[in-house]
């Protein structure tokens, strides 16, 4: 079990290292939630509840800042 969720840590810390290649936002979000997603995982594979809990943080700011901007129509005629 440990090289099971060594692996999973190790592809992690790729994708993370990834993300800061990322050119556009939208990608840079979207690798960023795959990276926090595998963390969240690797912190059910080793049972710790605080690297769940920050991926699961993460991958929600990654998430809603991913979403698309809403303008605001002001009236002025």
């Amino acid at each position: 079990m440990e090289t099971f969720s060594a692996s999973i840590g190790w592809f992690a810390t790729a994708v993370v290292v990834a993300s800061y290649f990322c050119k556009g936002e939208r990608t840079l979000r979207a690798v960023q939630f795959i990276g926090a997603a595998m963390w969240m995982t690797y912190g059910v594979v080793i049972n710790s509840a605080p690297v769940v809990a920050a991926n699961v943080l993460v991958m929600a700011a990654a998430a809603w800042t991913a979403r698309p901007k809403r303008t605001i129509k002001t009236g002025g005629g």
